[in-house]
């Protein structure tokens, strides 16, 4: 079963919403919501050195390489010099050993891409998908800027990309945000179905001509319509650069109530799932630990860094807790 589109009825419609609901940032985020993630956002690190606990370390068989370099110029060789960096061609044709000197970047592009589609307009416990993706992002944006880096990204819904260009200034940063809070608005149990909805090969195609190399590519989404392409491309783009996968989950997906009846629909047809079927129950737990599962076989064969987020939990300890380091004091939380 294919969850595109597919929404929970609750019986409320978008003319007789609660205001209360309308600006609850667990189901909406605005603006000022995700600013409030700057000061929350200075602890965290997305750069090579990782606390020992970070599945960002190498240790989780999965790491960051970090920026990249540049070529700066050809030397004689001089003793101390790492072997590594001599240019054998130059040499065998001059006579003398010569090397290739590098320094690294100053900074990188990062590149944030945030899936806003209506699968991921769903939760069960305390964030929709959506919004967990979002403060994940915002928290990351802040952060790479922080450290120096180039921030931008791709924002994509059923039926847009939004990309904005990685640059170094507040500026990208609030305009990526901006954009964000924009699709993050937009979404609603009562939009109608898409006929050619944006698939996330789409997008992962995208991202590989936008990063051809040397990125931080941050990728955060529930990885609805995963298949065979998806992993050529994400192979493709973790080949030349730094990618970091964010599957973001609801406690749902793997705590199924044997009980549940609930009526989904697309818009325009509708089915009741009923839980207490053995059958049922048993396709639905193993759809939706399916696609988490072919992400984290992707982080065994590319080396892919992967972050599990669950929308039922708050998103900043989360985050702390995969990168390695100590919960926050109470006073601190959202």
């Amino acid at each position: 079963m294919r969850d595109r589109a597919a929404r929970t009825r609750t019986g409320l419609t978008a003319k007789h919403q609660p205001a209360s609901l309308e600006q609850d940032t667990r189901v909406r985020v605005d603006l000022a919501h995700l600013r409030g993630f700057e000061g929350k956002a200075r602890s965290l690190r997305f750069l090579p050195a990782q606390p020992a606990g970070s599945v960002l370390n190498g240790r989780h068989a999965s790491r960051l390489r970090g920026r990249g370099l540049n070529f700066e110029e050809l030397r004689g060789y001089l003793p101390g010099d790492d072997p590594r960096t001599i240019d054998w061609k130059v040499t065998a044709r001059t006579g003398k050993a010569h090397v290739r000197v590098y320094s690294e970047e100053r900074d990188r592009p990062v590149l944030l891409v945030v899936d806003q589609r209506m699968t991921m307009f769903f939760g069960t416990r305390l964030n929709m998908k959506s919004v967990t993706a979002a403060e994940a992002a915002a928290l990351t944006a802040f952060r790479v800027l922080d450290q120096g880096d180039r921030v931008g990204g791709l924002v994509f819904g059923d039926n847009y990309v939004a990309e904005v260009r990685p640059k170094r200034s507040q500026t990208a940063r609030d305009q990526f945000l901006s954009t964000l809070v924009k699709a993050n608005q937009e979404l609603s149990a009562n939009n109608p179905g898409t006929e050619d909805p944006q698939t996330l090969n789409r997008v992962l195609g995208m991202v590989a001509r936008a990063a051809p190399r040397n990125h931080l590519v941050v990728v955060f989404s529930d990885f609805d319509g995963i298949d065979r392409s998806s992993e050529r491309l994400v192979g493709q783009i973790s080949r030349h650069n730094d990618l970091i996968l964010c599957p973001v989950t609801d406690p749902i997906s793997s705590e199924i109530p044997k009980d549940l009846k609930v009526v989904v629909s697309d818009g325009d047809l509708q089915v009741e799932l009923d839980t207490t079927s053995k059958d049922t129950h048993a396709r639905l737990s193993e759809f939706a630990t399916g696609r988490l599962a072919g992400v984290l076989l992707w982080q065994h064969k590319f080396g892919v860094p992967v972050m599990p987020l669950s929308s039922g939990e708050d998103t900043v300890t989360q985050i702390r807790h995969l990168t390695g380091l100590a919960p926050q004091n109470r006073r601190s939380r959202r």
